[in-house]
């Protein structure tokens, strides 16, 4: 892609949004619009037609995870979203991700973590760091003890109520392609996928792309939450290769 990434910076705190707008602009990426709560980003996104939103989750009005539920609904055109928070396990995130966000991020990011992530989704990737989000899912779709933002001592099953699930048949996937999303849920990269399957890097990506279509998944984000939510992968497990690596 030759042009530019166009962003849309959804956040009710006006200095986020300028500081944002700054990193961005100063990388080469066009910020074509802003939106104080997740009402304003609603509606513009068909007028501003970004390629990715930047979506706090805490702002008034309308929260960000309600946003994204209604942007994303389905058409080809849809942007991407990052969901940005001040907790890397904040229950919302896991819900957003389910919804069909392509990552998050923290607000603390650096300036090069920002633009990078950006120019990530806005090619079709998603924006995956295998250890948080392994940690994320673990915490939400199984059944470990945990404490939320607030410090309150929570246990059993973590789902919200209006928290969508992504259960999916695994029927479909060929045994290979089953090994595969094991593996990727694990925290494994392309590369290291293929290290580990004697494959090419580029086989790895075709079996990737195949589960998502199979399973009708948006993103590499949510073949981790279905591995988990279905048991194909269990919450104690560990993780099968080394460093995790930010991979799309």
């Amino acid at each position: 892609m030759t042009e530019p990434p166009r962003v849309l910076l959804a956040d009710d705190q006006t200095l986020v949004r300028t500081g944002f707008r700054l990193i961005l602009g100063a990388d080469g990426v066009d910020v074509v619009g802003e939106a104080a709560n997740g009402a304003e980003a609603v509606e513009a996104v068909p007028r501003t037609r970004p390629d990715v939103v930047l979506m706090d989750v805490r702002m008034p009005e309308m929260d960000g995870l309600e946003a994204t539920r209604r942007i994303l609904t389905g058409a080809s055109d849809d942007p991407r979203i990052i969901i940005l928070t001040t907790f890397d396990l904040d229950r919302y995130v896991y819900t957003a991700l389910s919804a069909g966000a392509s990552g998050f991020l923290l607000k603390d990011v650096t300036p090069e973590q920002l633009t990078a992530a950006v120019r990530t989704v806005r090619t079709g990737d998603a924006l995956l760091a295998p250890a948080i989000t392994r940690r994320l899912v673990q915490r939400f779709a199984g059944g470990e003890h945990w404490h939320s933002a607030g410090g309150e001592h929570l246990h059993g099953s973590h789902r919200d109520s209006d928290t969508p699930a992504l259960h999916r048949d695994l029927a479909p996937l060929t045994p290979r392609e089953l090994e595969v999303l094991g593996l990727l849920a694990r925290g494994l990269s392309n590369a290291e996928l293929a290290t580990r399957l004697h494959l090419a890097e580029a086989t790895v990506k075709t079996h990737v792309a195949r589960i998502l279509a199979k399973l009708g998944l948006r993103d590499r984000v949510q073949a981790v939450i279905v591995a988990y939510e279905t048991g194909l992968v269990s919450a104690g497990a560990r993780e099968a290769a080394g460093r995790p690596t930010e991979q799309g």
